[in-house]
């Protein structure tokens, strides 16, 4: 929740943010102010659920009251003065005048409950944008010695917010999600990214029964559209039971057109001639670039729809579902690949996300293949 700076005595008078939840928290703390017994009305809200502090504060101190009886309400402002010193504990820039202010914006106190359901509304929307932009953030925070199990974990607290949105709005047939942009990834390091999926390559193609091992890699987990298509030609030459060489995959890759893009033969037949541990190892490395990639991608999206203050609670449960089914379905694989039965199970981890395998673990992979 956002916190105004102090503000001197009639500052608060003269706010005028263009936002209209801002209007919709003056006309609902006017409301009760003007009619406390509304208070009976009003659910779902807290004082966190105003979108500035000392609307929030406020709202705290007038819950935090008793109700006055009707007809002294309407006789003095005692109450509301009680209402004031409370507030002011918290905000001392708020001022009588101000909550006099709230009572003549209020159109119709008999609104209450319709303006706290559009503050409720705002405030789901301000929630599950906080929860994307703190998964976007996990997903590049480098000193995480497990990221991919942290991740996986904040994209569970993002899917308990969008839940908790749907309990209260719940969904209805027919209803879409706004059509946004999604801001562009940031892009993994090239240098490593590339490495290690070309030793996954040429290991792959040097070691070609150990493609079964990782049936959970796919394609698209690699980063370059060269790499996938390669893991392409190694999986069909395998499940044909074809011989898989050097050359045999680059006769594949011609026939499927992936020299078209320029890619030099010569070239290929060098990256596939330099195999390097296991491929078992290199493909979970590509798949936790997957996981993170995924992650930041779901992110983005919720934070596209969130952002978006035309989009309504619903569309917000529909648009960020249909994202987090991507995490779900990449979840799984790396889950099979790792032996996880849950995303919260920890196994050991390199204390860095990516790096090739240590010289003992190498010259071990080498002297076990070297025995074949």
């Amino acid at each position: 929740m956002p916190h105004a700076p102090e503000l001197d005595e009639d500052d608060l008078d003269a706010i005028a943010p263009a936002q209209p939840v801002f209007h919709v928290e003056q006309a609902l703390l006017g409301a009760l102010l003007l009619d406390p017994h509304r208070l009976d009305d009003v659910s779902g809200i807290a004082a966190d659920s105003f979108s500035t502090a000392a609307h929030a504060t406020l709202y705290a101190a007038i819950t935090s009251l008793p109700r006055p009886d009707p007809a002294e309400h309407a006789k003095n402002t005692t109450w509301l003065d009680r209402v004031l010193a409370i507030a002011r504990e918290q905000a001392r820039g708020l001022t009588a005048s101000y909550l006099h202010t709230l009572i003549q914006v209020c159109p119709w106190p008999s609104h209450a409950p319709a303006y706290a359901r559009m503050v409720e509304a705002e405030h789901a929307r301000r929630r599950l944008q906080t929860a994307a932009e703190r998964l976007v953030h996990t997903v590049h925070d480098v000193s995480l010695p497990h990221p991919v199990q942290t991740v996986l974990a904040e994209a569970d607290a993002l899917a308990a917010v969008v839940n908790n949105i749907a309990n209260r709005f719940p969904p209805r047939a027919g209803v879409l999600p706004r059509t946004t942009t999604t801001p562009p990834l940031a892009a993994p390091d090239p240098a490593e990214a590339v490495e290690e999926e070309q030793i996954l390559l040429a290991t792959a193609t040097a070691y070609p029964a150990d493609i079964n091992s990782v049936p959970w890699l796919l394609p698209d987990d690699l980063t370059l559209p060269l790499h996938a298509g390669l893991w392409q030609c190694l999986t069909a030459l395998a499940r044909r039971r074809e011989p898989v060489d050097p050359v045999t995959v680059l006769w594949e890759a011609q026939q499927r057109g992936l020299l078209d893009d320029g890619s030099e033969p010569g070239e290929v037949l060098r990256m596939l001639a330099e195999p390097a541990g296991s491929v078992e190892h290199w493909g979970e490395r590509a798949l936790q670039r997957s996981v993170l990639a995924t992650a930041e991608h779901t992110g983005r999206r919720i934070e596209a729809y969130a952002s978006d203050p035309a989009t309504t609670p619903l569309q917000l449960v529909v648009g960020a579902r249909r994202a987090l089914a991507d995490i779900a379905a990449v979840r799984t694989r790396w889950q099979h690949a790792t032996g996880t039965a849950t995303p919260q199970r920890r196994r050991p981890a390199p204390t860095t996300r990516a790096g090739p395998p240590t010289t003992k673990v190498a010259h071990t992979a080498r002297a076990t293949r070297a025995t074949r």
